[in-house]
């Protein structure tokens, strides 16, 4: 007898992937911007390679795939680090902060962002932003535009690849993910008010191939009202549902997210 236990669901393939995407809505041509949970995703003949493969077909010659690469073990201020030092003695914490590895946009992984993230960054082709903390990886026809010049003073405002997407007019993917993961919001974090507010971020990256502590400030980074942003956007016309997979999607512009997010936090973070 073959086949899987009763009600199992059968393994994605890249054809199937493929025609999951198009009736979402993905197009040819499109840049998008792709958040993904492959486990949400279910079982895929090939993993994440597959699905890769999958985006590429729909998205055609001149689409463009555009991944989250972010890192935190190399980083004194990131939430990973603090969590992980939190009830270390100073002698422990001093002993940690000597092994932290330094940025190195060509090996460092990514953290946390997942399989199709790391996919994507170590494809062939691919382009990585050199932000030591927020970078992005870029695939196929407009990888360089994208990703191939992001201040590294500058996380996620205007002089990283979100501000470029948006003037494109790309789309977000979240595949199996919801709004707290959905990277493109902290743009609007830079854009609801004229000032907002900053703070010191700290992270070990590469000199003159010598591992050295950098410290800049920028914007406070804050996704915990991500969700209820996100809840308030899918009740208008721009976010289109379905399913990729096993796993529940959606697709909207990025532009509209981020003005939407940025009118949002106008109210809410500024009452």
């Amino acid at each position: 007898m073959c086949g899987g236990p009763p009600g199992a669901r059968a393994a994605s393939d890249r054809a199937s992937l493929a025609e999951d995407l198009r009736a979402l809505g993905v197009e040819p041509g499109s840049r998008l911007l792709v958040h993904a949970s492959l486990r949400r995703v279910g079982r895929v003949e090939g993993g994440a390679g597959t699905v890769a493969a999958a985006l590429g077909d729909v998205l055609g010659p001149a689409g463009t795939i555009v991944v989250p690469t972010a890192t935190s073990d190399n980083s004194d201020t990131s939430r990973a680090f603090l969590a992980r030092t939190r009830g270390m003695s100073e002698d422990e914490r001093r002993r940690h902060l000597r092994t932290m590895p330094p940025f190195d946009p060509m090996t460092t992984p990514s953290t946390g962002m997942g399989a199709l993230a790391e996919h994507v960054r170590t494809s062939p082709g691919a382009v990585r932003s050199a932000h030591p903390q927020t970078s992005f990886a870029a695939l196929h026809a407009r990888a360089g535009f994208f990703a191939g010049d992001h201040d590294p003073a500058c996380h996620l405002g205007e002089r990283s690849p979100l501000a470029r997407l948006y003037e494109a007019g790309a789309s977000i993917l979240l595949l199996g993910v919801g709004y707290a993961s959905c990277t493109a919001l902290h743009l609007a974090e830079y854009r609801y008010r004229q000032d907002p507010p900053t703070r010191w971020y700290g992270c070990m990256v590469l000199r003159g191939g010598r591992p050295e502590w950098w410290r800049y400030r920028d914007v406070v980074l804050d996704d915990g009202d991500f969700p209820e942003i996100g809840a308030a956007l899918d009740r208008t016309r721009h976010v289109v549902k379905g399913r990729v997979g096993a796993a529940g999607a959606r697709l909207l512009p990025l532009r509209q997210a981020v003005d939407f997010a940025a009118g949002w936090m106008a109210h809410a973070r500024t009452r």
